[in-house]
């Protein structure tokens, strides 16, 4: 039989059964709804930034279980979350990728007996998980790359920020859609580690220099000299976060030492990274995963963007915090979603042309804030 007429086949039984789950549910019967599942599989921040999407979940759902399905380097950070009943960490580039390690995520999930599957990541494998697992109600964007797997399709508006495109998933059920910044409910251990490695400074200023995408880093030379900057305020330090693989970054701009200069650059889960960032004035960082911790802890946060553009939804939210990017347009901004590996025109102006004289002016008028 033709692939594609086999597809369809099958398709059209699947959703003769969705229609019939579908009929079935109306917004006021809410309490049809006994299992959910929400599945973001992208990168750490995208994971951050489903947070409100669980919680805004619990309040419509109140008698449901909530799952959420995330890669290993992000399950930790939802650890003593009160509404959640499971962390499902799938390993799709490690241990259980390919077919064997999705049929194995698959059979786990078909015996949750799932009602509603959310689906803010928009891969095809995500829906196809959602599918297979056979959820009967499945909301995801229109921009889904398996979006023909979905029962109820969203609009994915690209100024939007991205809480907002999530929890707009909900809306479908008459859920009121709010801005919600993310919790990581962290704990009084977490809180008080990140008491004990603060620098001796009246305010102290976090730098992220790293990001997975070589172009959504600011040079390093730059952030050197933002560092001279701060330091030259006798009242204020430095800390320097990341993960292991940032750590040459930091070792770079943290120099030869400096009282007022704390490096725990891959020393710190990242729940304690955020409780580090709940007492720091401000974060300088790219447009990257700490963006959004920055947010989670409710810290004022400047986010440096190069190859990206806020207007793909990733700034950080909030008029207390602030969006840097190049003085001047440039017709080759931006050169992806995520950015790249090299500068496609080799010239990297458009992190070059961001000055450490901008960022330290910007970030003098954030912590004047206070």
């Amino acid at each position: 039989m033709d692939s594609g007429l086999s597809r369809s086949l099958v398709l059209d039984a699947q959703t003769m059964e969705d229609a019939a789950a579908v009929t079935a549910f109306a917004p006021e019967n809410t309490e049809m709804v006994r299992r959910i599942l929400i599945i973001q599989t992208a990168f750490i921040g995208d994971a951050i930034l489903v947070e409100p999407l669980i919680r805004a979940a619990g309040d419509y759902f109140p008698q449901a279980a909530i799952d959420v399905l995330v890669i290993p380097a992000a399950a930790g950070l939802f650890s003593h979350h009160p509404r959640l009943d499971q962390v499902i960490s799938y390993d799709k580039r490690g241990k259980e990728r390919g077919l064997a390690g999705f049929l194995d995520l698959l059979a786990r999930l078909r015996k949750r007996r799932y009602d509603l599957a959310l689906v803010p990541h928009r891969s095809l494998r995500s829906a196809l998980l959602a599918w297979l697992s056979r959820i009967p109600i499945r909301v995801g964007f229109d921009t889904s790359a398996g979006s023909f797997l979905l029962t109820h399709r969203k609009m994915y508006l690209r100024p939007q920020h991205e809480i907002l495109r999530n929890v707009s998933l909900l809306d479908v059920f008459g859920c009121e859609v709010r801005f919600s910044r993310p919790q990581l409910f962290l704990q009084p251990e977490e809180r008080k580690k990140a008491r004990e490695l603060m620098p001796d400074a009246h305010k102290v200023i976090a730098l992220a220099p790293g990001s997975v995408w070589a172009t959504k880093r600011w040079p390093v030379e730059s952030f050197v000299r933002l560092q001279e900057k701060i330091l030259s305020d006798p009242q204020l330090g430095v800390v320097l976060i990341g993960g292991a693989e940032d750590s040459p970054l930091c070792r770079q701009i943290a120099g030869a030492g400096h009282e007022r200069v704390v490096d725990l650059c891959g020393q710190l889960s990242l729940r304690e990274s955020c409780a580090v960032l709940e007492r720091c004035a401000a974060l300088v960082t790219n447009d990257s995963a700490p963006t959004h911790l920055g947010l989670a802890a409710g810290t004022r946060v400047l986010t440096i963007f190069g190859a990206t553009v806020p207007e793909f939804g990733f700034y950080p939210y909030g008029e207390k915090n602030r969006s840097i990017e190049p003085p001047r347009e440039l017709d080759c901004r931006p050169c992806g979603i995520h950015g790249g590996r090299s500068c496609p025109i080799k010239t990297f102006e458009c992190m070059r042309s961001i000055t450490p004289e901008y960022v330290w002016r910007e970030l003098m008028q954030v912590i004047a804030q206070d």
